[in-house]
Formats: C-alpha cells, sequence, structure tokens
C-alpha cells in the first residue's frame, strides 16, 4: 500500500469581521497553498467568507469525550450565573 500524496486539511471560515472562525469542513491538498485555494474555491463559492484558515488533520489535538467528567467537572457555579434573582425591570436578558 502507498502512501497518500495530500495530507487532509481543516478547514475555518469567518464569515465577517467581527465573529469567529468557524469550522466549515475539509480538503485534501499536498501543501498549504493548495488547501488554501481548495478550500476558498469549495467553501467561499457564494462571497461566504472575509477570512479562511486551513490546519492539518494532524496537528488538530482533541479531549476524548470519554474524559469528559475529569475536564469539564465540578463547574463552577459563578460561571453560569444561573442563581441570581433578576429585578422584574431587566426583562429577559
Amino acid at each position: 500500500m502507498t502512501e497518500p500524496l495530500t495530507t487532509l486539511w481543516e478547514v475555518f471560515i469567518r464569515a465577517r469581521t467581527g465573529l469567529s472562525h468557524r469550522h466549515v469542513g475539509s480538503v485534501h491538498a499536498a501543501d498549504s497553498e493548495m488547501a488554501l485555494q481548495s478550500a476558498r474555491d469549495t467553501y467561499t463559492r457564494r462571497d461566504e467568507g472575509i477570512s479562511v484558515w486551513v490546519v492539518p488533520s494532524a496537528a488538530i489535538t482533541a479531549s476524548d469525550p470519554a474524559d469528559e467528567a475529569s475536564l469539564f467537572e465540578p463547574a463552577k457555579p459563578y460561571r453560569h450565573p444561573s442563581f441570581y434573582k433578576l429585578p422584574d425591570e431587566v426583562g429577559d436578558m
């Protein structure tokens, strides 16, 4: 079996100024320039973005969903102020 000639790249696009980049998909390409052009052609055909990032999939490190309890518990209650009583004048937030 031979090695593939292309690398898998993850594509992130920022729709407009002030927004964060969002993952929109993946492309296969031999290098970063080719990946950037392929991502542009594939994911911004209708002028959907102002900025495109491509990252080799192999460079991304992710947590294992099985480790959720050790990574995210105990939840810090002050990060989610659901226990505060809002005055009626405030309305919905």
